[in-house]
């Protein structure tokens, strides 16, 4: 709570540096070098700092998430087993432009009993330094946890002294592009939460509710474009395309969004300013107002093509037949699969976990948005009178394995 208002108070400080950045971007913004996208992640709105403070606030309002019972079996008298949550220990975190990260990953950390050590990207340097400053010295009026329980490096020698750390970093989370994922992957022996591509879907099956299908696409794709959770790809059902593809196209168009069809699309949107999609634009993560486009002749096509291009993020079937959602919900493998709701749900705050660290396309540890569960991990902590293993080998004593409440 501490924190919240800190960031709060320092808010002049903040923006100042966020000014900084975003005047020292634009030149690459113009040239091409950085996407309007990354630019739109870099710079802190007007309800930025109001932002920040909330979520941290709802961090600390979730149960504290360590020590927790999660298993407990009596293995005989005066012979008790319990499973028990406890921090993974130093967390390091690599991401590019977003300095909203910092509040949020290190309100979780804190909350999780964790040390955190940050990279940003060089666009955001003096805004992520400004929002690291009010961390460290908000922590100086708390002895159990100690400034250094954050911090930040700055260099690429910096990460590739990291990512070496395998005896004192007990976990690597990078949000970026898959080649970032990639490159941390193969250059570190520290376990690795990727936080990979986002090229998430909405599949509107023949039995959609028209309304219903042009609220979800729409939002999926527009209200924010530039995160991992926005839809880069439609998928139209062959029988309901006739009538729901002009009208798509029509709202999309009303928000300058770039279409990107198939044939099947160009042909019965032929008029319209649809642009022919290629191979690359189906695995394609846009990060922008662009969206490709594909009409299919049934839920298995549908399912196919987002197994063969998808990034294991978030996918979403809009529909009123339940036995087609259930399959679809049950057969797409992905992070987070959705029924007649948008793609953009796919948030920690959404989901009630406070804030996030990213998504996570993993399937082990942690999957999906990641909040104070995947920061902890846990022990086995077994009390015990002087029992030794030879007198159950013997058969002198046997264990009674009892689940304790």
């Amino acid at each position: 709570m501490a924190l919240a208002k800190a960031i709060e108070d320092g808010w002049r400080g903040i923006l100042d540096a966020n000014e900084i950045d975003c005047t020292a971007a634009e030149p690459d913004v113009l040239s091409g070098k950085m996407s309007a996208a990354m630019f739109a992640r870099l710079k802190i709105g007007g309800r930025g700092i109001e932002e920040m403070a909330s979520r941290v606030r709802d961090v600390a309002r979730l149960p504290d998430p360590l020590g927790r019972k999660l298993s407990a079996i009596e293995l005989d008298d005066g012979l008790t087993l319990y499973k028990e949550s406890c921090p993974l220990g130093v967390v390091g975190i690599i991401f590019e432009s977003r300095p909203d990260v910092i509040p949020q990953v290190g309100s979780l950390a804190l909350k999780s009993g964790n040390a955190v050590i940050l990279k940003g990207g060089s666009e955001a340097a003096r805004t992520n330094q400004a929002l690291v400053d009010i961390c460290r010295e908000c922590l100086g009026a708390f002895p159990s946890a100690p400034r250094d329980s954050i911090q930040l490096v700055h260099t690429r020698a910096d990460v590739m002294e990291l990512l070496s750390l395998h005896r004192d970093v007990d976990l690597i989370i990078p949000r970026g592009s898959r080649e970032l994922v990639e490159f941390v992957a193969r250059h570190s022996q520290i376990p690795v939460l990727g936080h990979g591509e986002g090229i998430c879907h909405v599949y509107v099956h023949a039995a959609a509710n028209l309304q219903k299908a042009l609220d979800v696409t729409f939002d999926s794709k527009v209200q924010y474009p530039a995160v991992c959770n926005a839809a880069e790809t439609l998928l139209v059902d062959a029988a309901i395309a006739p009538k729901f593809l002009p009208a798509i196209s029509a709202k999309l168009k009303g928000a300058r969004v770039e279409m990107r069809g198939c044939e099947k699309t160009l042909a019965l949107l032929s008029g319209s300013d649809v642009n022919a999609a290629s191979e690359a634009d189906w695995a394609t993560e846009y990060g922008d107002l662009i969206l490709s486009i594909k009409v299919v002749d049934s839920i298995s096509e549908a399912i196919a093509h987002i197994h063969r291009y998808g990034s294991n993020h978030t996918e979403a079937i809009v529909t009123e037949d339940s036995e087609a959602a259930r399959r679809f919900m049950s057969e797409v493998d992905a992070a987070g699969v959705f029924h007649n709701a948008s793609t953009r749900f796919a948030d920690g705050y959404r989901y009630g976990l406070g804030a996030e660290l990213g998504v996570s396309t993993n399937k082990i540890h942690a999957r999906g948005p990641v909040g104070l569960d995947g920061l902890t991990s846990y022990k086995y902590k077994l009390f015990g009178n002087g029992q030794t293993v030879a007198e159950y080998v013997s058969g002198a004593k046997r264990f009674k394995h009892r689940a304790i409440e």
